[in-house]
């Protein structure tokens, strides 16, 4: 599938946060509305029904208590008694205004009973309780007898059964209230559930196919791509998912065909290589072994006839001839390391250095050398490279000594996931400004004259432990003699 029929990773992005976008704003949407419901069944129950039922109790309170100052000033005629009906009326007619008030806009039913109260007691008092009060006050003494008590009982009786009547009416719709309440709240909790799974559900499946689509090519494109970083070039790369892992994946994949294309013309470079290594090491000797054979016959067989000069070129041409035979084989050698690799197997340190010491006992004996070697650990590698890097740290503390008989110490410590040895001699140094030079093949310090060699030593031991995974460098502390450090991986326990 081409990659620009694909959409990009921004815009399965902004899809998946609109999606949840929408999702969530549906969701605080019908939340917003069933607390808006939740306000208004609380609203109705506390702001309006329960304090409209306490003001009508209230109001049956000042009834009774017109009642009862009526009846003690007609049984008394004193004027005291007819404040707590002048205050009650009062208290009356506030206690239903309010509750008219909260009722009317929801409730015109009630309101319209408050109404038939307010009717009934001014009835009570316009044909009963004003009456008696004016003939007790005619006459400025209690009545013998009360005119008309039946007829205003049973108007009295009225306006409390109303009272009572409205009062039910408003319990009834305070249970109602109530009720709405409950179920309001309830359905915010139930649409409170709903929206949590909502969006556990719609997340869930917004990273499952973010997954899908997004993270599952990247990891498999990242597996794709450790296989051909571990070496296998082989290994084709191919990944789907947005448009930008697919360029990705394309490019890698053009990257590992180049690799594959430049690893092939390797080969072939090394194998053209392995021939002139081949050439290098036979035909080119042959010549070399010629020459130098014939310049010792004829230094034989003209001994004594040539003079100084000629037996001096005659030397020259031997010693070129032998001069580059080493060479051709050291230079071979070099190259042969990590190309011609063998399995790398446990190697003890320790009886490795014995065997190093052993081959060059009789230079030891001969330059009174002392060497001194701590307990070394075993590592992993190929005896017979490792077993060149000590012989080559060795022999060059053996031969750049000073005045005084060398003295050679071979020490370790382990460091994190490696092993650091160190060979420290007593010899004539090496300045700090070399300290790099020295790795370079056939770089020489000194004269050959001076000290026999080749200068390729040290190039040999930084790609022997380059090969094995570790480093070695020249320590440029020390302020007498000279001090190789190289690292080589510490090998663990259950690995041995």
């Amino acid at each position: 599938m081409d990659y620009r029929t694909r959409w990009p990773a921004a815009r399965l992005l902004v899809a998946s946060v609109t999606l949840l976008v929408i999702v969530c704003a549906g969701a605080i949407g019908g939340l917003a509305i069933g607390l808006l419901k939740l306000t208004e069944a609380r609203a109705q129950l506390i702001d309006r029904i329960q304090p409209a039922r306490s003001l009508v109790q209230q109001a049956d309170t000042a009834v009774i208590t017109q009642e009862t100052g009526v009846r003690g000033y007609v049984l008394t005629a004193n004027l005291d008694f007819l404040a707590p009906y002048n205050d009650g009326q009062d208290h009356e007619a506030e206690s239903l205004d309010e509750a008219r008030r909260l009722l009317a806009p929801l409730h015109p039913d009630l309101a319209a009973r408050i109404d038939e109260v307010r009717v009934l007691s001014a009835d009570w008092r316009q044909n009963y309780a004003e009456p008696l009060i004016i003939s007790v006050g005619s006459a400025n003494r209690p009545p013998s007898e009360l005119a008309d008590a039946e007829r205003g009982k049973g108007l009295f009786d009225r306006l409390r059964g109303a009272i009572d009547s409205l009062g039910d009416e408003l319990t009834r719709e305070s249970d109602i209230a109530r009720q709405n309440l409950d179920e309001a709240a309830q359905e915010v909790l139930y649409l409170l559930l709903g929206l949590g799974v909502l969006l556990v559900l719609v997340i869930t499946g917004i990273a499952v196919v973010l997954y899908r689509i997004l993270i599952a090519p990247l990891r498999d494109l990242a597996d794709d791509v450790r296989h051909v970083s571990s070496g296998d070039f082989t290994h084709k790369v191919e990944v789907g998912g947005p448009r930008e892992t697919v360029m990705l994946g394309e490019d890698v994949e053009a990257m590992r065909s180049r690799i594959l294309a430049d690893l092939a013309e390797l080969k072939r470079s090394n194998a053209e290589l392995e021939q002139f290594a081949y050439v290098a090491s036979h035909d080119l000797q042959e010549p070399l072994r010629k020459v130098a054979s014939f310049c010792q016959l004829l230094e034989r067989r003209y001994s004594g006839e040539l003079d100084d000069r000629g037996e001096q070129y005659l030397r020259f041409a031997v010693d070129g001839a032998k001069r580059m035979q080493v060479l051709i084989n050291d230079l071979l050698a070099f190259s042969r390391v990590g190309r011609i690799s063998r399995e790398q197997v446990l190697v003890d340190c320790d009886e490795l250095v014995v065997q190093v010491l052993d081959n060059y006992s009789e230079v030891i004996e001969r330059t009174g050398a002392t060497i001194e070697v701590a307990e070394l650990p075993t590592v992993l590698g190929e005896a017979s490279l490792l077993g060149g890097v000590f012989g080559n740290l060795i022999s060059n503390a053996l031969k750049f000594h000073g005045e005084d008989p060398p003295h050679v110490r071979v020490d370790v410590e382990r460091t994190g996931e490696f092993w650091e040895f160190t060979i420290s001699d007593n010899g004539i140094g090496i300045d700090a400004e070399y300290a790099e030079r020295i790795f370079v093949i056939f770089q020489r310090l000194h004269h050959k004259d001076d000290y026999p060699g080749t200068g390729i030593g040290l190039a040999m031991c930084r790609k022997i432990i380059e090969y094995h995974g570790g480093t070695i460098w020249l320590d440029t502390t020390r302020e007498t003699g000279t001090a190789f450090k190289f690292t080589l991986p510490a090998v663990e326990d259950d690995e041995q």
